[in-house]
């Protein structure tokens, strides 16, 4: 028998505790700035990032500064308020760099097309991990990583969590940063 948390549908949480969380963030990037969680990643100029998870942007705007003109943001969330939330700030802002995606996990991006995965904070909220880590493996590049974080989880959890099906390997931990390299297997075969 599965388990339930397995079947039960992925939802979004309420408006009111979205913009509860995203003011807290706002606090949070004063005193914890999300550049040095993007310092920590393998992130570089130029690459294409998933910020998967991205609520109301701090991450992926972080990140776009990092990419520069020549890479993309794809802010992905499943609320939609997130999703207004990342477009009008990069309106403001006139950052050109960030593509929102709307979802609960397909992407619905190209396979072998992102650098970079960012998953922070995130996936204690999902319900089907190991769906979620199949379509990082999909999206990401031959040579790509999933750059993860989530301080629900102790270090064997989330080993267990990402290693799981051996489609990544942990490469380095910096602070509490994982930095996991994608492994080789075709998911199709």
């Amino acid at each position: 028998m599965k388990n339930n948390s397995i079947l039960k549908k992925q939802k979004h949480q309420s408006s009111i505790d979205f913009k509860g969380m995203a003011f807290f963030f706002k606090i949070r990037d004063i005193f914890k700035p999300p550049t040095k969680k993007i310092r920590n990643s393998n992130i570089k100029r130029g690459d294409y990032v998933l910020d998967y998870g991205c609520g109301p942007g701090s991450y992926s705007f972080a990140a776009a500064e990092v990419v520069g003109k020549e890479g993309r943001i794809y802010a992905a969330d499943i609320h939609p308020i997130a999703i207004e939330t990342v477009k009008k700030k990069a309106l403001k802002k006139n950052i050109q760099n960030i593509t929102t995606i709307q979802t609960d996990c397909n992407t619905k991006l190209p396979d072998n097309f992102i650098d970079l995965v960012i998953c922070f904070d995130v996936m204690h909220a999902i319900a089907d991990k190991d769906k979620l880590i199949k379509e990082f493996h999909r999206v990401l590049k031959p040579d790509g990583y999933l750059t993860f974080d989530d301080h629900h989880y102790n270090d064997e959890e989330i080993m267990n969590i990402i290693s799981n099906g051996n489609l990544f390997k942990l490469e380095v931990k910096k602070d509490k940063i994982y930095n996991f390299r994608i492994n080789g297997i075709n998911l199709s075969e």
